[in-house]
Protein backbone atom coordinates (compact mmCIF):
# COMPACT_ATOMS: atom_id res chain seq x y z
CA UNK A 1 0.00 0.00 0.00
CA UNK A 2 2.87 2.44 1.05
CA UNK A 3 4.48 1.78 -2.78
CA UNK A 4 1.54 2.42 -4.45
CA UNK A 5 0.97 5.90 -2.40
CA UNK A 6 4.81 6.46 -3.41
CA UNK A 7 4.19 5.83 -6.90
CA UNK A 8 1.31 8.13 -7.23
CA UNK A 9 3.04 10.52 -5.53
CA UNK A 10 5.96 10.72 -7.93
CA UNK A 11 3.35 10.63 -10.59
CA UNK A 12 1.29 13.72 -9.58
CA UNK A 13 4.56 15.80 -8.88
CA UNK A 14 5.73 14.70 -12.52
CA UNK A 15 2.29 16.35 -13.54
CA UNK A 16 2.81 19.38 -11.56
CA UNK A 17 6.37 19.78 -13.67
CA UNK A 18 5.62 19.07 -17.18
CA UNK A 19 2.30 21.16 -16.74
CA UNK A 20 3.83 24.64 -17.79
CA UNK A 21 1.29 27.76 -16.81
CA UNK A 22 1.30 31.40 -18.87
CA UNK A 23 -1.51 34.11 -18.64
CA UNK A 24 -2.16 33.50 -23.00
CA UNK A 25 -1.79 30.84 -25.17
CA UNK A 26 -2.64 31.59 -29.35
CA UNK A 27 -2.91 28.54 -31.20
CA UNK A 28 -2.14 28.98 -34.83
CA UNK A 29 0.02 31.09 -36.51
CA UNK A 30 -1.56 32.28 -39.65
CA UNK A 31 -2.31 36.00 -40.39
CA UNK A 32 -5.02 35.87 -37.19
CA UNK A 33 -2.43 34.42 -34.80
CA UNK A 34 0.62 36.39 -36.12
CA UNK A 35 -1.72 39.67 -35.75
CA UNK A 36 -2.73 38.67 -31.96
CA UNK A 37 0.79 37.79 -31.45
CA UNK A 38 2.60 40.93 -33.03
CA UNK A 39 0.32 43.49 -31.35
CA UNK A 40 0.30 41.65 -27.66
CA UNK A 41 4.60 42.14 -28.09
CA UNK A 42 3.43 45.65 -28.62
CA UNK A 43 2.21 45.63 -25.45
CA UNK A 44 4.83 44.06 -23.59
CA UNK A 45 2.58 40.84 -23.31
CA UNK A 46 4.28 37.91 -22.65
CA UNK A 47 2.33 34.71 -24.71
CA UNK A 48 2.98 31.23 -25.94
CA UNK A 49 2.73 30.53 -29.44
CA UNK A 50 1.38 27.08 -30.44
CA UNK A 51 1.99 26.16 -34.48
CA UNK A 52 1.13 22.45 -36.17
CA UNK A 53 3.48 23.28 -38.87
CA UNK A 54 7.00 24.05 -39.37
CA UNK A 55 7.45 27.35 -41.75
CA UNK A 56 7.62 28.22 -44.11
CA UNK A 57 4.37 26.28 -44.89
CA UNK A 58 1.69 26.46 -47.72
CA UNK A 59 -2.01 27.02 -47.01
CA UNK A 60 -4.54 27.14 -49.46
CA UNK A 61 -6.42 30.34 -50.53
CA UNK A 62 -6.94 32.90 -52.78
CA UNK A 63 -3.67 35.02 -52.08
CA UNK A 64 -5.32 38.34 -52.15
CA UNK A 65 -4.56 40.92 -49.72
CA UNK A 66 -7.24 43.36 -49.30
CA UNK A 67 -7.29 47.42 -48.02
CA UNK A 68 -8.30 45.96 -44.47
CA UNK A 69 -4.78 44.05 -44.38
CA UNK A 70 -2.72 47.01 -45.42
CA UNK A 71 -4.62 48.88 -42.95
CA UNK A 72 -4.04 46.80 -39.92
CA UNK A 73 -0.43 46.08 -41.08
CA UNK A 74 0.17 49.74 -41.43
CA UNK A 75 -1.15 49.86 -37.66
CA UNK A 76 1.36 47.51 -36.52
CA UNK A 77 4.25 48.51 -38.44
CA UNK A 78 4.63 51.14 -40.64
CA UNK A 79 7.52 49.83 -43.10
CA UNK A 80 5.48 46.56 -43.30
CA UNK A 81 4.20 47.42 -46.75
CA UNK A 82 7.16 49.92 -48.49
CA UNK A 83 8.96 46.50 -47.63
CA UNK A 84 6.07 44.52 -49.34
CA UNK A 85 5.93 47.03 -51.84
CA UNK A 86 10.38 46.50 -52.58
CA UNK A 87 10.00 42.25 -52.71
CA UNK A 88 8.40 42.01 -56.53
CA UNK A 89 9.59 38.06 -56.38
CA UNK A 90 6.74 37.50 -53.93
CA UNK A 91 4.43 40.41 -53.96
CA UNK A 92 2.76 42.09 -56.75
CA UNK A 93 0.53 45.16 -56.24
CA UNK A 94 -3.31 45.15 -57.16
CA UNK A 95 -5.13 48.46 -57.83
CA UNK A 96 -8.54 47.16 -58.41
CA UNK A 97 -11.03 44.45 -59.31
CA UNK A 98 -12.37 42.92 -62.22
CA UNK A 99 -15.96 41.99 -62.12
CA UNK A 100 -17.19 39.67 -64.96
CA UNK A 101 -21.17 38.98 -65.75
CA UNK A 102 -22.46 35.44 -66.77
CA UNK A 103 -23.13 37.60 -69.97
CA UNK A 104 -19.36 37.93 -70.46
CA UNK A 105 -19.42 41.91 -70.30
CA UNK A 106 -16.91 43.03 -67.52
CA UNK A 107 -16.10 46.16 -65.71
CA UNK A 108 -13.07 47.16 -63.54
CA UNK A 109 -13.44 48.78 -60.69
CA UNK A 110 -10.34 50.44 -58.84
CA UNK A 111 -9.73 50.24 -55.57
CA UNK A 112 -9.26 54.04 -54.77
CA UNK A 113 -11.09 56.76 -56.71
CA UNK A 114 -8.16 58.45 -56.65
CA UNK A 115 -4.91 56.52 -57.07
CA UNK A 116 -2.96 59.43 -58.00
CA UNK A 117 -2.63 60.31 -53.72
CA UNK A 118 -1.49 56.75 -53.41
CA UNK A 119 2.27 56.45 -52.23
CA UNK A 120 1.76 52.36 -52.00
CA UNK A 121 -0.54 50.28 -53.47
CA UNK A 122 -4.19 49.72 -52.10
CA UNK A 123 -3.47 45.98 -52.17
CA UNK A 124 -1.23 42.45 -53.00
CA UNK A 125 -1.32 39.48 -54.32
CA UNK A 126 1.17 36.81 -52.60
CA UNK A 127 1.55 33.19 -51.97
CA UNK A 128 0.29 32.44 -48.52
CA UNK A 129 3.41 30.42 -48.54
CA UNK A 130 5.25 33.85 -48.63
CA UNK A 131 3.18 36.02 -46.64
CA UNK A 132 2.55 33.78 -43.75
CA UNK A 133 6.14 33.48 -43.62
CA UNK A 134 6.72 37.02 -44.02
CA UNK A 135 4.76 37.83 -40.60
CA UNK A 136 5.71 34.95 -38.95
CA UNK A 137 9.41 35.86 -39.21
CA UNK A 138 8.43 39.05 -37.38
CA UNK A 139 6.78 37.16 -34.60
CA UNK A 140 8.97 39.49 -31.16
CA UNK A 141 10.44 35.95 -29.43
CA UNK A 142 10.97 38.67 -26.71
CA UNK A 143 7.52 38.41 -25.88
CA UNK A 144 6.60 35.30 -27.85
CA UNK A 145 7.36 32.00 -26.88
CA UNK A 146 6.98 29.81 -30.28
CA UNK A 147 6.49 26.66 -30.50
CA UNK A 148 6.76 25.24 -34.09
CA UNK A 149 5.51 21.57 -35.29
CA UNK A 150 3.32 21.25 -32.35
CA UNK A 151 -0.20 19.85 -32.84
CA UNK A 152 -2.76 20.73 -29.93
CA UNK A 153 -4.32 17.46 -29.05
CA UNK A 154 -6.73 18.46 -26.83
CA UNK A 155 -8.56 21.23 -24.70
CA UNK A 156 -10.21 21.42 -21.21
CA UNK A 157 -11.61 23.69 -19.41
CA UNK A 158 -10.91 24.12 -15.70
CA UNK A 159 -12.61 26.31 -13.18
CA UNK A 160 -8.97 28.20 -13.18
CA UNK A 161 -7.97 28.10 -16.65
CA UNK A 162 -7.65 26.02 -19.54
CA UNK A 163 -5.26 22.89 -20.17
CA UNK A 164 -3.78 22.74 -23.62
CA UNK A 165 -2.20 19.46 -25.15
CA UNK A 166 -0.27 19.09 -27.65
CA UNK A 167 2.61 16.86 -29.26
CA UNK A 168 5.69 17.64 -30.23
CA UNK A 169 8.90 15.70 -31.47
CA UNK A 170 6.82 12.32 -30.35
CA UNK A 171 6.26 14.01 -26.78
CA UNK A 172 2.98 15.42 -25.50
CA UNK A 173 3.20 18.19 -22.88
CA UNK A 174 0.53 20.15 -21.55
CA UNK A 175 0.28 24.08 -20.72
CA UNK A 176 -2.27 25.85 -18.45
CA UNK A 177 -3.37 29.15 -19.32
CA UNK A 178 -5.79 31.68 -18.18
CA UNK A 179 -6.51 32.62 -22.16
CA UNK A 180 -6.75 30.82 -25.23
CA UNK A 181 -6.68 32.55 -28.52
CA UNK A 182 -8.02 30.23 -31.03
CA UNK A 183 -6.77 31.26 -34.45
CA UNK A 184 -6.27 27.75 -35.75
CA UNK A 185 -8.32 27.86 -39.15
CA UNK A 186 -11.60 26.65 -40.11
CA UNK A 187 -10.91 22.92 -37.92
CA UNK A 188 -10.43 25.27 -34.89
CA UNK A 189 -10.53 23.15 -32.03
CA UNK A 190 -10.66 26.19 -29.80
CA UNK A 191 -14.27 26.88 -31.64
CA UNK A 192 -15.34 23.02 -31.48
CA UNK A 193 -14.54 21.82 -27.82
CA UNK A 194 -14.71 25.70 -26.21
CA UNK A 195 -17.10 27.75 -28.42
CA UNK A 196 -19.32 24.51 -29.46
CA UNK A 197 -19.49 26.13 -33.12
CA UNK A 198 -20.32 23.32 -35.62
CA UNK A 199 -19.95 23.86 -39.41
CA UNK A 200 -23.13 25.12 -41.61
CA UNK A 201 -23.38 24.48 -44.80
CA UNK A 202 -25.65 27.61 -45.51
CA UNK A 203 -23.01 29.91 -43.77
CA UNK A 204 -19.72 27.85 -45.56
CA UNK A 205 -18.25 27.64 -49.15
CA UNK A 206 -16.29 25.18 -50.91
CA UNK A 207 -13.07 26.16 -52.57
CA UNK A 208 -10.31 24.79 -54.81
CA UNK A 209 -7.09 26.69 -55.84
CA UNK A 210 -4.77 26.18 -58.64
CA UNK A 211 -1.52 27.52 -59.22
CA UNK A 212 -1.48 27.72 -63.46
CA UNK A 213 1.94 29.35 -65.24
CA UNK A 214 0.89 31.04 -68.80
CA UNK A 215 -2.42 32.46 -69.08
CA UNK A 216 -3.20 35.62 -70.85
CA UNK A 217 -4.66 38.69 -70.48
CA UNK A 218 -3.70 40.10 -66.86
CA UNK A 219 -4.93 43.91 -66.30
CA UNK A 220 -1.95 45.99 -66.38
CA UNK A 221 -2.46 47.42 -62.53
CA UNK A 222 -3.23 43.71 -61.86
CA UNK A 223 -6.56 43.56 -60.75
CA UNK A 224 -7.81 40.85 -59.24
CA UNK A 225 -10.56 38.80 -61.77
CA UNK A 226 -14.14 37.45 -60.32
CA UNK A 227 -15.80 36.03 -63.46
CA UNK A 228 -19.42 34.91 -62.43
CA UNK A 229 -19.67 31.68 -65.11
CA UNK A 230 -23.01 30.32 -65.82
CA UNK A 231 -21.29 26.82 -65.31
CA UNK A 232 -20.72 27.70 -61.73
CA UNK A 233 -23.33 29.75 -60.40
CA UNK A 234 -24.87 30.91 -57.31
CA UNK A 235 -20.35 30.62 -57.13
CA UNK A 236 -17.54 31.94 -59.16
CA UNK A 237 -14.58 31.53 -60.63
CA UNK A 238 -11.49 33.88 -60.19
CA UNK A 239 -8.25 34.86 -62.15
CA UNK A 240 -5.96 36.31 -59.45
CA UNK A 241 -2.01 37.69 -60.88
CA UNK A 242 1.13 36.21 -59.35
CA UNK A 243 4.91 37.39 -59.66
CA UNK A 244 6.95 35.63 -61.94
CA UNK A 245 4.00 35.19 -64.35
CA UNK A 246 2.26 33.22 -62.41
CA UNK A 247 -1.12 33.27 -61.32
CA UNK A 248 -4.07 31.97 -58.74
CA UNK A 249 -7.21 30.13 -60.52
CA UNK A 250 -9.68 28.90 -57.92
CA UNK A 251 -13.48 28.57 -57.90
CA UNK A 252 -15.97 28.41 -55.01
CA UNK A 253 -19.84 28.13 -54.38
CA UNK A 254 -21.75 27.59 -51.07
CA UNK A 255 -21.51 24.13 -49.69
CA UNK A 256 -25.63 24.04 -49.37
CA UNK A 257 -25.52 24.36 -52.83
CA UNK A 258 -22.51 21.37 -53.73
CA UNK A 259 -24.30 19.32 -51.84
CA UNK A 260 -28.04 20.16 -53.21
CA UNK A 261 -26.53 19.72 -56.92
CA UNK A 262 -24.14 17.34 -55.98
CA UNK A 263 -21.02 19.47 -58.14
CA UNK A 264 -17.62 18.38 -58.45
CA UNK A 265 -16.01 21.94 -58.41
CA UNK A 266 -12.90 20.49 -59.74
CA UNK A 267 -14.14 19.16 -62.92
CA UNK A 268 -16.52 22.23 -63.40
CA UNK A 269 -14.05 24.66 -63.02
CA UNK A 270 -11.60 22.58 -65.55
CA UNK A 271 -14.54 22.26 -68.36
CA UNK A 272 -14.93 26.23 -67.87
CA UNK A 273 -11.10 26.88 -68.54
CA UNK A 274 -11.41 24.25 -71.49
CA UNK A 275 -14.80 25.64 -73.13
CA UNK A 276 -16.27 28.92 -71.31
CA UNK A 277 -15.64 31.41 -74.42
CA UNK A 278 -14.87 34.10 -72.48
CA UNK A 279 -11.80 32.70 -70.61
CA UNK A 280 -10.46 29.53 -72.79
CA UNK A 281 -8.12 31.74 -75.07
CA UNK A 282 -6.46 33.34 -72.11
CA UNK A 283 -5.78 29.42 -71.26
CA UNK A 284 -4.85 28.04 -74.44
CA UNK A 285 -0.54 28.14 -73.57
CA UNK A 286 -0.93 27.80 -70.09
CA UNK A 287 0.25 24.95 -67.65
CA UNK A 288 -0.90 23.35 -64.68
CA UNK A 289 1.86 23.55 -61.91
CA UNK A 290 0.99 21.29 -59.12
CA UNK A 291 -2.25 19.96 -57.66
CA UNK A 292 -5.60 21.33 -57.58
CA UNK A 293 -6.46 21.61 -53.83
CA UNK A 294 -9.31 22.08 -51.84
CA UNK A 295 -10.44 23.80 -48.56
CA UNK A 296 -13.04 25.30 -46.62
CA UNK A 297 -14.28 28.77 -45.95
CA UNK A 298 -16.48 29.51 -42.79
CA UNK A 299 -18.39 32.43 -43.98
CA UNK A 300 -19.37 35.52 -41.54
CA UNK A 301 -22.43 35.27 -42.95
CA UNK A 302 -24.40 34.64 -39.42
CA UNK A 303 -23.17 36.11 -35.95
CA UNK A 304 -21.19 33.69 -34.21
CA UNK A 305 -19.82 33.76 -30.53
CA UNK A 306 -16.69 34.71 -30.93
CA UNK A 307 -15.66 34.48 -26.93
CA UNK A 308 -16.30 32.70 -23.78
CA UNK A 309 -15.10 31.44 -20.39
CA UNK A 310 -11.34 31.76 -20.92
CA UNK A 311 -11.33 32.04 -24.77
CA UNK A 312 -11.13 34.25 -27.59
CA UNK A 313 -11.91 33.34 -31.41
CA UNK A 314 -10.02 35.33 -34.55
CA UNK A 315 -10.06 34.81 -38.14
CA UNK A 316 -11.53 31.22 -39.68
CA UNK A 317 -11.46 29.92 -36.59
CA UNK A 318 -14.55 32.64 -35.57
CA UNK A 319 -16.06 32.08 -39.17
CA UNK A 320 -15.30 35.62 -40.53
CA UNK A 321 -14.34 34.98 -43.72
CA UNK A 322 -16.16 37.65 -46.54
CA UNK A 323 -19.44 35.92 -47.73
CA UNK A 324 -19.28 37.75 -51.20
CA UNK A 325 -15.28 37.67 -52.05
CA UNK A 326 -14.08 34.97 -50.00
CA UNK A 327 -11.21 37.00 -48.49
CA UNK A 328 -10.08 36.09 -45.27
CA UNK A 329 -7.16 37.35 -44.70
CA UNK A 330 -8.13 41.02 -44.18
CA UNK A 331 -10.35 40.12 -40.95
CA UNK A 332 -8.27 37.50 -39.52
CA UNK A 333 -5.63 40.26 -39.39
CA UNK A 334 -8.31 42.51 -38.00
CA UNK A 335 -9.72 40.60 -35.65
CA UNK A 336 -6.16 39.55 -34.09
CA UNK A 337 -5.84 43.39 -33.78
CA UNK A 338 -8.81 43.80 -31.77
CA UNK A 339 -8.22 40.74 -30.08
CA UNK A 340 -4.77 41.72 -28.48
CA UNK A 341 -6.51 45.32 -27.44
CA UNK A 342 -8.88 43.00 -25.37
CA UNK A 343 -6.24 40.83 -23.87
CA UNK A 344 -4.47 43.68 -22.96
CA UNK A 345 -7.44 44.97 -21.21
CA UNK A 346 -8.17 41.66 -19.45
CA UNK A 347 -4.73 41.20 -18.42
CA UNK A 348 -4.83 44.71 -16.40
CA UNK A 349 -8.35 44.01 -15.31
CA UNK A 350 -7.52 40.01 -14.50
CA UNK A 351 -10.97 38.97 -16.32
CA UNK A 352 -11.48 36.24 -18.57
CA UNK A 353 -14.90 35.43 -17.56
CA UNK A 354 -17.10 35.20 -20.67
CA UNK A 355 -19.29 38.09 -19.32
CA UNK A 356 -16.00 40.20 -19.56
CA UNK A 357 -14.50 38.94 -23.01
CA UNK A 358 -17.99 39.13 -24.83
CA UNK A 359 -16.62 43.04 -25.23
CA UNK A 360 -14.47 41.87 -27.81
CA UNK A 361 -17.79 40.25 -29.64
CA UNK A 362 -19.11 43.37 -29.71
CA UNK A 363 -16.09 45.33 -30.32
CA UNK A 364 -15.60 43.42 -33.64
CA UNK A 365 -19.45 42.80 -34.61
CA UNK A 366 -19.50 46.83 -34.35
CA UNK A 367 -16.85 47.98 -36.73
CA UNK A 368 -17.69 44.71 -39.54
CA UNK A 369 -20.91 43.20 -39.30
CA UNK A 370 -22.12 45.89 -41.47
CA UNK A 371 -19.71 44.91 -43.97
CA UNK A 372 -20.04 41.45 -43.49
CA UNK A 373 -24.28 41.83 -44.01
CA UNK A 374 -24.14 43.54 -47.10
CA UNK A 375 -21.85 41.06 -48.46
CA UNK A 376 -23.94 38.40 -47.46
CA UNK A 377 -26.73 39.72 -49.48
CA UNK A 378 -24.80 40.54 -52.88
CA UNK A 379 -24.01 36.84 -52.33
CA UNK A 380 -27.61 35.99 -52.33
CA UNK A 381 -27.90 38.04 -55.42
CA UNK A 382 -25.48 35.34 -57.22
CA UNK A 383 -28.60 33.08 -57.44
CA UNK A 384 -30.21 36.32 -60.14
CA UNK A 385 -27.77 36.15 -62.68
CA UNK A 386 -29.71 38.95 -64.85
CA UNK A 387 -29.39 41.15 -61.60
CA UNK A 388 -25.15 41.11 -62.38
CA UNK A 389 -26.15 41.45 -66.00
CA UNK A 390 -28.18 44.35 -65.43
CA UNK A 391 -25.16 45.95 -63.30
CA UNK A 392 -22.72 45.24 -65.41
CA UNK A 393 -23.84 45.71 -68.50
CA UNK A 394 -25.34 49.36 -67.33
CA UNK A 395 -21.88 50.74 -66.07
CA UNK A 396 -20.11 49.29 -69.14
CA UNK A 397 -21.92 52.23 -71.26
CA UNK A 398 -22.19 54.68 -67.90
CA UNK A 399 -18.91 56.30 -66.40
CA UNK A 400 -20.93 58.26 -63.82
CA UNK A 401 -22.29 54.67 -62.55
CA UNK A 402 -18.76 53.00 -62.98
CA UNK A 403 -17.30 55.42 -60.21
CA UNK A 404 -19.98 55.14 -58.23
CA UNK A 405 -19.58 51.66 -57.85
CA UNK A 406 -15.98 52.52 -57.50
CA UNK A 407 -16.56 54.80 -54.71
CA UNK A 408 -18.13 51.64 -53.04
CA UNK A 409 -15.24 49.89 -51.74
CA UNK A 410 -14.35 52.74 -49.80
CA UNK A 411 -17.57 53.96 -48.46
CA UNK A 412 -20.25 51.63 -46.82
CA UNK A 413 -23.09 53.64 -47.41
CA UNK A 414 -22.66 53.75 -50.97
CA UNK A 415 -22.29 50.21 -51.02
CA UNK A 416 -25.46 49.54 -49.11
CA UNK A 417 -27.39 50.51 -52.38
CA UNK A 418 -26.83 47.47 -53.45
CA UNK A 419 -29.19 46.69 -50.72
CA UNK A 420 -31.89 48.22 -52.13
CA UNK A 421 -34.47 47.65 -54.81
CA UNK A 422 -34.41 50.83 -55.81
CA UNK A 423 -31.23 51.11 -57.17
CA UNK A 424 -32.26 48.53 -59.50
CA UNK A 425 -35.35 50.09 -60.80
CA UNK A 426 -33.33 53.64 -61.58
CA UNK A 427 -30.73 51.03 -64.02
CA UNK A 428 -34.08 50.30 -65.87
CA UNK A 429 -35.62 53.22 -66.14
CA UNK A 430 -32.07 54.67 -67.18
CA UNK A 431 -29.85 54.10 -69.66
Amino acid sequence: MMRLHWMLLVILALYLVTVNKTDIVIIGAGPAGCATSLFLAKNNIPHTVIERAVFPRDKVCGDALSGKTVYVLNQLDPTIIPAFDSQKNTFIESWGVKFVAPNGKAIDIPFKSDMSKEQYPPGFISKRFDFDHELFKRLDRNYAEVLEGAEVTDIERLPNGTIVSYSQNGLTQTIQAKLVIGAEGDRSIVAKKLGKIQKENEHYCAGIRAYYSGVTGMHPQHFIELHFLPELLPGYFWIFPLPNGMANIGAGMLSKEVSKRKVNLKADMLKAIENNPNIKERFKNAKLEGKIQGWGLPLGSKKRPLSGNGFLLTGDAGSLIDPFTGEGIGNALYSGMMAAEWIVKAINKQRFDGEFLKQYDHAFYERQWDELKLSHTMQRLCKYPWLFNLVVNKAHKNKALRETISCMFEDLDLRSKLRNPLFYIKLLMND
